[in-house]
C-alpha cells in the first residue's frame, strides 16, 4: 500500500457510509445495558464478592494540595459522566441502566492519612473493593495523605461502568476540575456530545437483529461461528498445580523485556512482511504455546478499544471488546508462513470486532466451567496508546502502578513498545500476569525467557521451520 493509493480509495468511498449517526437522543423509559455490560452484570451477580473486574487508577500528587478541591473535582466528574453514577437494577425484563441524578449522588470519598510504606497495600486494598452494581454506583475514591506535600489519589470503578481506556479521560477530567476548583471556579469544559446510555441504544441500532441476514450482527456472528468452530475448550500448558474447580483470579506478575536491538529487528521483520509488531509477537506466542502444550490449535485473546466513533473518545464507559485470535500452528511451516497466516486472521478478526465477546460465548456455547475463562485462557495486550502528561500549578503529577494481585486469565502478556522522538525502537517492556493457582513465578519466568528466544530465532532467520526453533538454551 501507498499513501497515494489509500487517498484514492478514501476519495472513492466518500459519502458511501450508511451507519446511523451517534448523537444524544431522547431516551425510552427503560435503557437496556450495552451488550458488553450484560456479561459484567452477570459476573457481578454470580460472584459479588470478586474484585476481578475492577478497574483501578492511582495518581501521585507532589506539592501543596487542596483536599477540599480534590473532593469537589471528583463530584464534578461524577456529574459530567453519567456512567459514574449509574446503577444496574434487575427488573422483570432483565437488568437496566438507572442514571442517578447528580444532586442525589453521595460518592464514597475518604481522605486517609497513611505512612509512605503503606501506599502499595492501601491502593491494592482499594482496588479489591467489591461492588453490588444493582444497588450502588460503582465508584470508590480515596485520597491518601502521606505528608503535607505527598499524596496519592486512588480511584476504582467496576468494569460495568468503565474500561482501561476510560482511565485517561477520568484522570484528565479530575485534574482539570481540580485546577478550576483550587482557583475557586467551576470547571469550564465543553459538554460531552453523548453519554454512555446514548451509546448503548446506538450500538443495538447499528448492529441490528441477528434474525436479519443483512445486518452487521448476523454477518459477524456468522464469521465467528466459522472461524472458531471446533475450538478446543482449554489450552493445557505445563502447570505447577492442577487446575482448581473454581477460578480464584489470584494473580502475580513476572517481568518481560526485549532490548532495543531485538526490538528494532522485530520492527524490521514486521515492515518487510507487511505486518505489525503485534502480529509478529502474536505469531511467536503461538509457536511457543503450541510447543509447550503439544497442540496445533492455539487461541489467544486480546482487548479491542471498541471506541468506533470520535464522539466516544472522551467518554467514561465499558466500550472494550475482546477478540479471539486462532492460530493453526503446523510444525513444518516456516515462521514467515505462520506470520502471513496470522496477519490474515488478525485482520479478519479486527474487521468483525463489533459483536461483543459476551455474545460470542452465548452463540458458540462452549462447555461452561468455573475453572477457566471461556474460549481462551491466554491473553496478549499492547499498551501502545500515546503517553500523556498532566501539569498543574504547584503540583507534580505522576502515575502510580496499581497492581491488584489479580489475573483474569491463566496467562496474560501485557507489553509497551517504546520509541525515541525520531521513531527509533527503544525496547519492549512489560510483564506476564499469571494465575498463582496454576503457576509458580519461576515457571512463568521460563515462559518469558523462551518467548524471547523464539523472537531472537525468527529475526535471525524468518524462514526457520517453527518446529525446529530451539526453546531450551
Amino acid at each position: 500500500p501507498s499513501v497515494g493509493g489509500l487517498a484514492v480509495r478514501v476519495e472513492q468511498s466518500v459519502g458511501s457510509g450508511d451507519r446511523v449517526a451517534l448523537v444524544a437522543r431522547e431516551r425510552p423509559g427503560v435503557v437496556p445495558l450495552s451488550l458488553a455490560q450484560q456479561r459484567m452484570w452477570f459476573l457481578n451477580r454470580f460472584d459479588a464478592g470478586s474484585a476481578a473486574y475492577n478497574v483501578p487508577v492511582a495518581i501521585r500528587l507532589s506539592g501543596e494540595l487542596d483536599a477540599a478541591a480534590v473532593e469537589a473535582a471528583v463530584r464534578d466528574v461524577i456529574e459530567r459522566h453519567e456512567s459514574l453514577r449509574t446503577m444496574y437494577p434487575e427488573t422483570e425484563d432483565g437488568p437496566i441502566q438507572f442514571v442517578v441524578p447528580a444532586e442525589r449522588v453521595k460518592p464514597d470519598i475518604e481522605v486517609v492519612e497513611i505512612d509512605a510504606s503503606d501506599v502499595e497495600s492501601r491502593v491494592r486494598a482499594l482496588a479489591s473493593t467489591t461492588f453490588d452494581v444493582t444497588t450502588e454506583i460503582p465508584l470508590r475514591v480515596r485520597l491518601f495523605t502521606i505528608s503535607s506535600t505527598e499524596h496519592v489519589l486512588a480511584l476504582v470503578v467496576h468494569h460495568i461502568s468503565a474500561d482501561g481506556s476510560s482511565m485517561g479521560p477520568l484522570t484528565r477530567d479530575v485534574m482539570v476540575a481540580y485546577s478550576a476548583r483550587s482557583a475557586g471556579e467551576a470547571p469550564g469544559w465543553a459538554p460531552l456530545p453523548v453519554q454512555y446510555a446514548d451509546y448503548a441504544l446506538w450500538q443495538r441500532e447499528v448492529l441490528g437483529s441477528e434474525g436479519d441476514p443483512d445486518s452487521i450482527a448476523a454477518q459477524q456472528v456468522s464469521y465467528w461461528k466459522s472461524a472458531l468452530a471446533g475450538l478446543p475448550d482449554q489450552l493445557d500448558l505445563p502447570m505447577d498445580r492442577p487446575r482448581p474447580a473454581v477460578q480464584s483470579y489470584a494473580g502475580d506478575r513476572a517481568d518481560f523485556a526485549v532490548d532495543a536491538d531485538l526490538h528494532a529487528r522485530l520492527v524490521q521483520l514486521a515492515r518487510r512482511t507487511n505486518s505489525t509488531l503485534f502480529m509478529v509477537v502474536h505469531s511467536a506466542m503461538a509457536v511457543l504455546f503450541a510447543r509447550l502444550s503439544g497442540t496445533d490449535d492455539i487461541a489467544i485473546g486480546t482487548p479491542f478499544a471498541g471506541r468506533s466513533d470520535k464522539a466516544l473518545d472522551d467518554i467514561i464507559g465499558m466500550f472494550v471488546n475482546t477478540l479471539v485470535f486462532r492460530s493453526r500452528v503446523d510444525s513444518s511451516m516456516t515462521f514467515e508462513e505462520l506470520l502471513a497466516q496470522t496477519r490474515a486472521s488478525d485482520l479478519q478478526a479486527f474487521a468483525h470486532a463489533d459483536v461483543p465477546f459476551e455474545r460470542l460465548v452465548e452463540v458458540l456455547n462452549p462447555v461452561r466451567s468455573t475453572a477457566r475463562h471461556p474460549l481462551f485462557q491466554v491473553g496478549l495486550s499492547f499498551q501502545n496508546l500515546a503517553q500523556s502528561s498532566l501539569e498543574l500549578p504547584g503540583l507534580s503529577v505522576s502515575g502510580l502502578d496499581a497492581d491488584t494481585g489479580i489475573s483474569q486469565f491463566d496467562l496474560h502478556l501485557i507489553v509497551t513498545d517504546r520509541y525515541d522522538e525520531g521513531g527509533r525502537p527503544l525496547g519492549v517492556g512489560g510483564y506476564f500476569t499469571f494465575a498463582t493457582d496454576l503457576f509458580d513465578r519461576s515457571t512463568v519466568d521460563g515462559f518469558a525467557e523462551r518467548l524471547v528466544s523464539v523472537l531472537r530465532a525468527v529475526v535471525g532467520d524468518s524462514s526457520v521451520v517453527v518446529g525446529d526453533v530451539e526453546l531450551v538454551g
